[in-house]
């Protein structure tokens, strides 16, 4: 049986490789503004947030966890994603 600070120990650490996958997932959404930028597409494309709703709801299916959560975190990762693809092209609020 585990203690109490090892599991807050271990909740620390996933805790920190997401912070780690947020920001890796906003360096390429960086990218992304470039690219969208470069062949004259909009930062938002309601198509694509569709599939990526969809994808995390049926992967947190699969995961046993709940899926209107997961899809709530998701949304806030997109509007980072969004909000960051206005920074790279000059029209977004980060500082």
């Amino acid at each position: 049986m585990h203690s109490i600070e090892e599991l807050r120990a271990e909740i620390d650490r996933i805790d920190t490789a997401i912070v780690d996958l947020i920001a890796e997932r906003q360096a390429f959404a960086g990218r992304m503004a470039r690219v969208k930028y470069t062949i004259g597409l909009p930062i938002r494309d309601a198509k694509r947030r569709q599939q990526v709703l969809e994808h995390a709801f049926e992967r947190a299916v699969e995961r046993g966890i709940d899926p209107r959560a997961v899809q709530r975190v998701m949304e806030v990762l997109v509007e980072m994603s969004e909000e960051r693809q206005r920074e790279c092209q000059g029209e977004g609020n980060l500082p």
